[in-house]
């Protein structure tokens, strides 16, 4: 039962690959930090195709889906992004939840599961 890891630092590693599952740590805009929910979203998004396509799988094999929302009024905006993006016909379980992020500056912060 290998254990690999890429962008490992100090605190936390980006993503951990245990068996045929990709575990991404949660995600926050670092480029659209401040902007809106929307720019925001697309961000991460990227950055979450990113990470799974360096763990060797994709988002059509997305398992679950967490989302945190600095205030959940805005998840229509984040939700336009997001049904943007998902895989067609292959969208995970997903909880979406109000709760204060490290700065008021960051809006979205999403955390994914995925399959190999």
């Amino acid at each position: 039962m290998a254990i690999e890891r890429f962008e490992v630092g100090p605190r936390m590693s980006k993503v951990v690959v245990h068996n045929d599952t990709v575990y991404l740590a949660g995600l926050v805009a670092e480029k659209a930090r401040g902007a809106s929910v929307a720019e925001q979203t697309k961000e991460i998004l990227a950055a979450i195709d990113a990470l799974l396509a360096k763990a060797g799988t994709d988002k059509s094999k997305l398992l679950q889906a967490t989302i945190w929302l600095q205030d959940i009024r805005t998840v229509d905006e984040m939700n336009a992004v997001w049904d943007a993006w998902v895989a067609p016909g292959a969208p995970p379980v997903r909880a979406c939840i109000e709760a204060r992020l490290q700065s008021p500056q960051l809006m979205v912060e999403i955390r994914v599961i995925a399959a190999k």
